[in-house]
C-alpha cells in the first residue's frame, strides 16, 4: 500500500517526466525557431534544457538529505 510520502513522490516524478518529456519532444522545433535568429542562442537553449534537467535532480537530492 502507498503511504502519503510515496504517493507524493510518484506524483512529483510523473509531473517531472511529463514536463521534461514534452519539452524534449518539442526541442527540435524550439531549436529551429530560435536558430533562425541565432545558432548560438539555439545552442544556449539546448544547454539550458539539459542544465535544468540535472538541476532539478540535484535539488531533489539535496532536499532528500
Amino acid at each position: 500500500m502507498m503511504d502519503r510520502n510515496t504517493r507524493n513522490a510518484v506524483i512529483a516524478a510523473a509531473c517531472f517526466m511529463l514536463f521534461f518529456g514534452l519539452v524534449a519532444f518539442f526541442m527540435p522545433t524550439i531549436m529551429l525557431a530560435v536558430g533562425e535568429r541565432s545558432p548560438l542562442a539555439a545552442g544556449v537553449v539546448a544547454v539550458m534544457f539539459v542544465a535544468a534537467f540535472f538541476g532539478v535532480l540535484w535539488l531533489r537530492g539535496r532536499s532528500r538529505r
